[in-house]
C-alpha cells in the first residue's frame, strides 16, 4: 500500500502528522533547546533574575520563530509566494535567506553573553550552518526543513552530554524518538521523499557536530 492510499483512507493518522509537524516545527527547535538547558542546567543561568530568564527564552523565540514566521507571512500576502507552507523550492529561497540572517545574529549575539550556557555558542552556529546550507541544497531538491531541525537538536542534545559530562539518557532518548516521529510524519503526509528527509537529518546533525568542533 502507497503512501498516498494511507493518508487518504486514515485521515486521523493525517491529522495527528500534521500536528506533530506544527509542534516540532523546524523554526520552534531554538526555543525548545534552550527551555531544555534551562530545566537540565538550571546554574548556567544563575547570574540573570527569573524574570530575566523568562524574557531570555522570549526573545529567543521572538527573534528564531515570530520574525521568520511573520516575514513568510508578509511573503504570502504580498503574493511572493502561493501559501504559507512554502511547497516549492523557489518560494523557500526568501524564506531561507530571513532565517539565516536572524540564526547568524544569534550566533553573534550568543558570543557575547556570559550569563547563558556556552554550548548555545555551538549551537546557534549549528543552526546558522545548516540553514546556509540547507539554502545551497534548495538549488537541487527540496530538503526536509524539518529534517534539519530535527537531526540539529539530537545532534545537539548528544553534545551536550558530552560537554556536561553528564548521562543524558533520558533527554538523548526523548530527542532520538521525537526524531523519528515528525520524520515519519513528514513521510507519511508526502510532504518529502524519503532522500529529502534523511538528507535533512544528515545536515542538521552533522553542522551542529562541526560547530561543536570549531566553537567549542
Amino acid at each position: 500500500m502507497t503512501t498516498t492510499t494511507l493518508t487518504s483512507t486514515n485521515p486521523l493518522l493525517r491529522f495527528l502528522a500534521q500536528v506533530v509537524s506544527y509542534v516540532l516545527h523546524p523554526l520552534f527547535i531554538p526555543t525548545y533547546i534552550f527551555l531544555l538547558l534551562m530545566t537540565l542546567f538550571p546554574y548556567e543561568f544563575a547570574g540573570i533574575t527569573p524574570w530575566q530568564l523568562k524574557l531570555r527564552l522570549f526573545s529567543v523565540f521572538w527573534m528564531t520563530a515570530f520574525f521568520p514566521a511573520f516575514a513568510v507571512f508578509l511573503l504570502w500576502r504580498l503574493k511572493f509566494s502561493e501559501s504559507i507552507f512554502l511547497r516549492t523550492q523557489k518560494e523557500r529561497i526568501i524564506p531561507y535567506i530571513i532565517t539565516i540572517f536572524f540564526y547568524w545574529w544569534m550566533h553573534y549575539l550568543s558570543r557575547n553573553f556570559a550569563d547563558q550556557p556556552q554550548v548555545l555558542q555551538f549551537f546557534y552556529t549549528g543552526i546558522f550552518m545548516a540553514t546556509s546550507v540547507g539554502l545551497i541544497a534548495n538549488n537541487f531538491y527540496k530538503i526536509s526543513l524539518h529534517g534539519i531541525g530535527m537531526g540539529g537538536a539530537s545532534m545537539a542534545v548528544v553534545l551536550f552530554a558530552f560537554y556536561y559530562h553528564q548521562p543524558l539518557g533520558i533527554p538523548i532518548t526523548g530527542a532520538l524518538l521525537l526524531t523519528g516521529i515528525v520524520a515519519s510524519s513528514r513521510l507519511y503526509i508526502s510532504d518529502h521523499s524519503q532522500k529529502e528527509v534523511y538528507m535533512g537529518l544528515l545536515v542538521g546533525a552533522l553542522c551542529q557536530a562541526a560547530a561543536y568542533f570549531f566553537v567549542m
